[in-house]
């Protein structure tokens, strides 16, 4: 028999050479160096990355709230919780992270043991297991040894152990809890989670279970969320409030040019600023979007090879943002956050405001899961689902209320085209039943009877 390797066939798919292969792909990974690079510090295009005081702007009056209330621990005693409340994107995180990391410097340098301890709660279902995540992050904080299982023990207990942990090393803790308002817990409950979680942890001031100071920092996007705090848990937890608006286009332009050093000198022509922040703030007021994008920009002209990112860059850098977070968040989701998507999209493409009401919302969806013959939820279910939304920074909403005798409900705003999520949403074959003609009927016949 012949051996193959003289057979003067070309070798197939599955016996391709190794080395070959590896060397193909070690060329494909190397041609980064022979293109342009704009960017000599990607770091700085992080959003989520904390940076120094100094490129920390449009934000005197939340960073000087802040700072009074927390500087107090610096001399050793307890400072107040604080709520820290606006839409994503509005600096909540980066201020409360930035000032902690001085105080814990400040406080290391007087032999005070400072703790952050920094959890974000939006995949977390049960106080059990928001107050075991806060277990695992003080034990890798201070690198101490969990003597409770996760698992098999009531929650009272994993409570005692996360004090044992506090006393054992910490004169003082700030828990920072990032996204509270998801934390919702079982639904047989009286109050949400997250009222409980406030609740317990405020109390420790008071407790002789705790011997170090607890601060408690709540921040959320849902500025309505103190309304579903039980009474009991208000009156421990009694933050200071500090409030987050949108950015402007003048702050967003500053907020960039302390960033324009991530890019190698004389690469941003003139107008990419101000046009990045312009954008941003027409659509969402967001530092994170506006960073975000002006990182897609730098990133477009380098595979395009050019030697500077220009207008074209950023409006072409807008359309991939926007396609690329609208697909990521919907491919993700749910089958039955999608049809909530769906359904709240479809109102908000119909009314002139570009904002949708819960309850036309609610109906639209009666109609999809209907005619798709799917599972249906109660309208509570379907408004968490849309809040849950929030934290993919497609969606916010407000509380509204229609009077004294109809009670509240909830508006969303798209931060999207709501028509550009149809159709992304519309890729999925789940959708192929439902006649987009009947549906806007039903749209137009609840918003014709609004009152």
């Amino acid at each position: 028999m012949a051996d193959e390797s003289d057979s003067g066939k070309p070798p197939s798919d599955n016996q391709s050479d190794d080395t070959g292969s590896t060397d193909a792909i070690k060329d494909l990974i190397l041609e980064g160096d022979d293109s342009t690079s704009l960017i000599r510090n990607r770091r700085l295009l992080d959003p989520t990355e904390i940076v120094n005081e100094d490129r920390i702007v449009g934000r005197n009056k939340q960073l000087t709230a802040i700072t009074q209330e927390l500087r107090v621990a610096i001399d050793g005693d307890p400072p107040r919780n604080l709520y820290l409340y606006g839409p994503s994107g509005t600096g909540k995180s980066l201020l409360i992270s930035a000032v902690c990391q001085n105080i814990h410097e400040l406080c290391h340098s007087r032999d005070i043991q400072f703790g952050v301890i920094d959890l974000n709660c939006q995949n977390i279902g049960t106080l059990g297991t928001t107050v075991y995540e806060l277990i695992l992050k003080v034990s890798d904080d201070t690198g101490a040894t969990i003597e409770v299982p996760e698992h098999g023990v009531p929650t009272k207990k994993k409570w005692r152990e996360l004090y044992r942990l506090i006393n054992e090393n910490y004169d003082s803790v700030v828990f920072i809890l990032d996204e509270l308002d998801l934390l919702l817990g079982r639904r047989d409950m009286d109050e949400p989670a997250f009222s409980r979680l406030l609740y317990q942890l405020s109390r420790t001031g008071s407790s002789t279970d705790v011997t170090a100071d607890v601060t408690v920092c709540a921040v959320t996007n849902d500025t309505t969320m103190l309304d579903d705090v039980g009474s009991r848990a208000r009156s421990t937890f009694n933050p200071k409030e500090v409030h987050f608006s949108d950015y402007n286009a003048n702050q967003l332009r500053d907020i960039l040019y302390n960033r324009e050093d991530a890019f190698h000198e004389g690469v941003l022509t003139d107008d990419v600023v101000p046009l990045t922040a312009a954008l941003s703030a027409q659509t969402h007021g967001d530092a994170r979007k506006a960073i975000d994008l002006i990182r897609t920009a730098g990133t477009l002209a380098e595979r395009a090879g050019d030697t500077q990112v220009r207008e074209e860059h950023v409006r072409h850098a807008q359309e991939e943002v926007e396609k690329n977070r609208v697909l990521e968040v919907t491919r993700g989701i749910s089958t039955q956050k999608k049809f909530c998507l769906f359904a709240t999209a479809a109102v908000a493409t119909e009314v002139d405001s570009g904002k949708a009401p819960s309850p036309y919302g609610y109906t639209v969806y009666q109609y999809i899961t209907d005619t798709l013959d799917a599972d249906q939820y109660l309208q509570e279910t379907f408004v968490n689902k849309m809040k849950e939304l929030t934290t993919y920074s497609l969606v916010t909403f407000e509380r509204k209320s229609s009077g004294q005798h109809t009670g509240s409900y909830l508006e969303f705003e798209f931060g999207e085209d709501p028509s550009h999520v149809i159709q992304t949403l519309k890729e999925d074959s789940r959708f192929d039943d439902l006649h987009m003609g009947e549906l806007e009927t039903v749209v137009n016949a609840q918003l014709e009877n609004r009152p």
